[in-house]
């Protein structure tokens, strides 16, 4: 089986990671993981955009190499991932000689069949967005602020002829009509196209900009970032090699929207198309993280950073609020009160207090057996009935990448758990000396464990460490395999269960 080939965009090697990174990274690790739960093997990439103006600015005004800057902030990167247990299975730096090798190919290639052409251009250029604009991209009659001091130039450079493709590229959006999600984003993208294209110049005279690949044509430009980053994907999948048709095409890039189009909407597939390489399945656009609807940037002063609420709270709570907070494709509001209450309502009051008071009242009532459900009435009914619309739900919002609203169901199936223990007061069936009360209390303890196993099992790509937890207490293995792990069985009963643990201590 060709495994699922599931991409990030790299992060730019100009400054220390932040919460839109952290999500980014996040999220394709969590498709990831469900996909694997599902029983399809996946090769998961990320890794780090290093040339460019801003990295060799950066560099000069710090004095060091770019090489040196860029393995610092490297290092930050790759720590981000362990911290957050990111399962990826590689990590592309665009300063590796394998990169280097696939994009001066790609190049050659389309050098030697006119696809690329030297020409004089005039314009307005922004180092901030290292790209040059047009008259059309002002708001107002004013440059706006993202893209920093704009300058007027004129210099010789090479073009690739994206204006060629423009129709077609069209034309096949409007037969895949699923190609970006949401689907919103895809409209946003034809619009885009609907203006006539411009060819793209993908080089940087040497005496302007040093760090970067060098023309294989011409030893005095570099390859300007498109033609360098966006390859990435193709160099991971080994292209040149004969296994890349093992992974190639990606299933999946995930991206946030603002380089959706054109980068990864337009310029992406139109060089694909022209290098005569099929195009990835699917394009997976998120959205921003706001402060009080501004978003959060640098530039504004509103960052967060990732790292010291993971030490605060740990990985799996962080990663837990990122996936419940923000819905796939539209922009999500980030406040501490938001992260403190999920952290209280969701896990603490509701999970973190259903498994410490279930697992007591097993090792109290029990001796920490799991009885058996022998007398199964009502209140069993309608919450395996509930569990049965909870994994049909949550199964469906996982598999179109809506995890917020599979999470929320997984979330109103623990608070119906807890429901169900309010209802059946097995602390009051213990001390009945009634047959019948007896047997009630084993079947609700039986039925709580299940049910707790099994909202477990949906947590597992989400929260990794706190399934582990929970999966340890219930005396059972990681769960790796949904099509068999979400079946109500009870097979538990008669096991050993461990003591209680606290797993979202009160802050």
């Amino acid at each position: 089986m060709k495994p699922y080939y599931l991409t990030t965009a790299i992060d730019y090697a100009n400054g220390s990671p932040h919460l839109g990174h952290a999500y980014e990274k996040i999220l394709a690790d969590v498709i990831s993981r469900t996909k694997r739960a599902m029983g399809q093997p996946t090769h998961f990439v990320t890794g780090l955009d290093e040339h460019g103006q801003k990295v060799q600015q950066g560099a000069e005004n710090e004095g060091i190499d770019p090489q040196s800057r860029c393995d610092r902030i490297a290092e930050e990167f790759t720590n981000l991932l362990g911290e957050l247990n990111i399962s990826n299975d590689d990590y592309i730096r665009t300063t590796e000689t394998r990169h280097k090798k696939v994009v001066s190919s790609l190049l050659q290639d389309l050098f030697d069949r006119g696809e690329i052409y030297q020409a004089e251009y005039s314009g307005f250029y922004s180092t901030r967005a290292e790209q040059f604009l047009q008259e059309k991209d002002k708001v107002n009659g004013e440059w706006p602020e993202i893209f920093g001091e704009v300058t007027e130039i004129t210099e010789k450079n090479y073009f690739f002829k994206l204006g060629k493709y423009q129709q077609w590229l069209l034309q096949f959006l409007e037969e895949n009509s699923d190609f970006i999600l949401p689907q919103h984003r895809q409209s946003q993208v034809v619009e885009f196209l609907k203006e006539p294209l411009n060819d793209l110049c993908i080089s940087r005279p040497k005496e302007r900009l040093s760090w970067g690949i060098p023309l294989p044509f011409d030893q005095e430009y570099v390859t300007y970032v498109w033609f360098d980053a966006l390859v990435n994907y193709v160099t991971a999948a080994d292209y040149g090699k004969k296994s890349f048709s093992n992974l190639w095409p990606a299933d999946l890039h995930v991206i946030g929207k603002d380089i959706l189009a054109p980068p990864h909407a337009v310029y992406w597939p139109i060089m694909l198309k022209a290098c005569n390489l099929q195009l990835p399945k699917q394009i997976l656009a998120h959205g921003w993280w706001t402060s009080s609807g501004a978003k959060m940037s640098k530039s504004t002063g509103e960052t967060v950073n990732p790292l010291e609420l993971v030490n605060e709270y740990g990985t799996d709570i962080f990663r837990y609020f990122v996936m419940r907070e923000m819905k796939v494709g539209q922009d999500a509001e980030f406040s501490l009160e938001r992260f403190e209450s999920r952290y209280r309502a969701d896990l603490g009051n509701d999970l973190g207090n259903l498994v410490s008071r279930l697992l007591h009242m097993c090792t109290n009532y029990f001796e920490g057996i799991v009885p058996e459900a022998s007398t199964i009435e009502e209140p069993e009914d309608i919450l395996m009935k509930k569990w049965q619309d909870t994994k049909r739900l949550s199964l469906e919002f996982f598999t179109r990448f809506q995890f917020s609203q599979g999470l929320e169901e997984v979330s109103g199936f623990i608070r119906s758990i807890n429901k169900y223990a309010d209802e059946r007061v097995p602390w009051k069936l213990a001390k009945s000396a009634d047959l019948k009360d007896q047997q009630n209390l084993k079947t609700c303890l039986s039925t709580m464990v299940e049910a707790l196993r099994l909202a477990n099992v949906l947590l597992v790509a989400v929260m990794p460490e706190v399934h582990e937890k929970i999966s340890e207490r219930l005396a059972i293995p990681v769960s790796k395999n949904w099509q068999t792990d979400l079946d109500w069985d009870n097979r538990l009963e008669g096991k050993q269960l461990k003591e209680k643990i606290i797993l979202f201590p009160r802050k």
